[in-house]
């Protein structure tokens, strides 16, 4: 729970950033620690929908007494996936630096595409293992930014202790801003409401099936038995019977 819900708040702050209404983010981390990995995509809307490979991991707390989500993706890559709806999407991928994923987003954003950035996130849980809260931030400098402006970041970032230690305090996100720009002149330029949301469908699904191919799709119809398509997402269930699959396989012989 904590590494999905620090993902998707890493993944809404970056897909605020992209420009077309129809662009969306992938981050796809794969780790060989017990979680095996996690999917996440965001677009610029608020809209966001994720799901973690092997969600029954339980571990112990790291030596800072904090849930151990870098024990539980381990070593493996981060990849950011930017579809803007060109050819080919932007596809930038960087070795995980601890599995935090905050530190690994830092990374990425120095590493990929050389901004220096600070990116930091929390999730705070309740003792029956629901969330209270979950949020982060993302600073950024600009080119030629002055060195006193760097030099006030930095002390205000190495002075938060925890990023759930600032959401324990107050839950909004100005006055987590109001923290890591402490001695600027904060002002909030938009607010937007973010939510999980899935866009999965029985059509996107028939799709799917289209690309099983003529061959497996007539031996699931001989089978005679209805399948069953679970969305990773969201859970949604969707059951073709042999006829649904019949049609299927029509529309891949008219196409």
């Amino acid at each position: 729970t904590a590494a999905l819900g620090r993902a998707m708040s890493g993944a809404l702050m970056m897909a605020d950033m992209l420009k077309g209404p129809r662009d969306l983010l992938t981050l796809q981390i794969d780790g060989d620690g017990p979680l095996q990995g996690l999917v996440v995509t965001a677009d610029n809307h608020g809209h966001v929908k994720g799901y973690v490979k092997n969600p029954s991991v339980i571990l112990p707390p790291n030596a800072q007494g904090h849930l151990n989500v870098g024990g539980g993706i381990g070593r493996g890559t981060l990849t950011v996936i930017r579809d803007m709806n060109l050819k080919d999407p932007y596809i930038g991928q960087i070795p995980l630096v601890t599995g935090e994923i905050a530190e690994d987003l830092t990374a990425y954003y120095a590493q990929s595409e050389q901004i220096p950035s600070s990116v930091g996130l929390g999730v705070l849980m309740n003792r029956e293992n629901t969330v209270r809260r979950a949020g982060g931030f993302v600073v950024q400098l600009m080119p030629f930014a002055d060195e006193d402006v760097i030099r006030q970041l930095e002390e205000n970032i190495r002075g938060i202790s925890s990023v759930t230690a600032i959401l324990e305090e107050e839950s909004t996100p100005e006055h987590l801003l109001g923290t890591v720009l402490k001695g600027f002149d904060l002002q909030v330029t938009s607010v937007e409401d973010v939510c999980f949301q899935c866009n999965c469908s029985r059509e996107r699904f028939e799709r799917g099936l289209l690309l099983l191919g003529k061959d497996e799709l007539e031996s699931m119809i001989a089978d005679g038995k209805d399948v069953e398509l679970t969305c990773q997402f969201c859970n949604s269930v969707y059951t073709f019977s042999p006829e649904d699959i019949r049609t299927v396989l029509g529309n891949l012989s008219v196409s």
